[in-house]
């Protein structure tokens, strides 16, 4: 076996260099919404507290945001309740490919259940790009690094955001906000391996604004569920023909 440089890093260099995030591409861009969120929170009527631990404990801005639109629409809880479950569960699939890529089989199961919590979009993409291409035994103190950098980061731009939201345009934070669907697109795209998963990005993006044109109740559930089996079902297809 040739001999790996980046193998004898202790784990307090791996965890470093997961902190990097915050310089790279991804992190300020994921940083950059958060600062909308922050103006959101406040335009809602929510307090500086409120906010913050959403950010927090959440720490998924999708859900963040319906649950500030829902609570300053003064829907139900059970209603809250019910729409951020359901745009939480795309973590479900996310998680179940995520856990492989820790080493489970050498990872303490109260670990993954720990860093699972800062499993989301950015912080999984940049995951299953970069976790195989590392040393075992740096896959878990890079991706906790990476977590927590992102998830205090934000929080703390959460706060901030709020309290300078007054002088904020709301065009530019608006604008902001707009980053997140954007980087999420592009970096699911450069993170998609085969070719079923960039039909399902095609066919959701076809599918979800004909959705939301038609007003189809709960459209973007319909408009994942209809992409998805396409995608599946396109595959299937593929591989009987090969």
């Amino acid at each position: 076996m040739a001999f790996d440089p980046f193998s004898d890093v202790p784990a307090r260099r791996w965890f470093l260099r997961g902190t990097r995030i915050l310089v790279s591409t991804p992190g300020l861009i994921l940083m950059s919404s958060f600062i909308g969120f922050g103006a959101l929170c406040r335009e809602s009527g929510l307090t500086l507290m409120q906010s913050v631990f959403i950010t927090w404990t959440m720490w998924a801005l999708p859900g963040q945001v319906i649950l500030v639109g829902a609570v300053a629409a003064g829907a139900t809880l059970p209603a809250v309740a019910l729409a951020v479950t359901l745009s939480s569960v795309r973590f479900a699939p996310m998680v179940a490919a995520w856990v492989p890529l820790m080493q489970p089989e050498r990872t303490a199961g109260w670990k993954l259940l720990l860093l699972s919590h800062f499993v989301a979009v950015t912080s999984w993409v940049v995951a299953l790009v970069r976790l195989p291409e590392m040393p075992k035994e740096a896959r878990v103190p890079f991706f906790a690094g990476m977590g927590v950098t992102l998830t205090v980061a934000n929080t703390i731009i959460t706060a901030v955001s709020y309290n300078l939201s007054g002088q904020l345009p709301p065009l530019l934070a608006g604008a902001l906000f707009f980053l997140t669907p954007i980087y999420f697109l592009t970096s699911m795209t450069a993170a998609s391996k085969i070719v079923a998963e960039r039909l399902a990005l095609l066919f959701g993006l076809v599918s979800g604004p004909v959705f939301h044109y038609y007003q189809v109740p709960l459209g973007l559930v319909w408009s994942g569920l209809l992409a998805g089996t396409l995608a599946f079902l396109a595959h299937l297809a593929r591989r009987r023909a090969t």
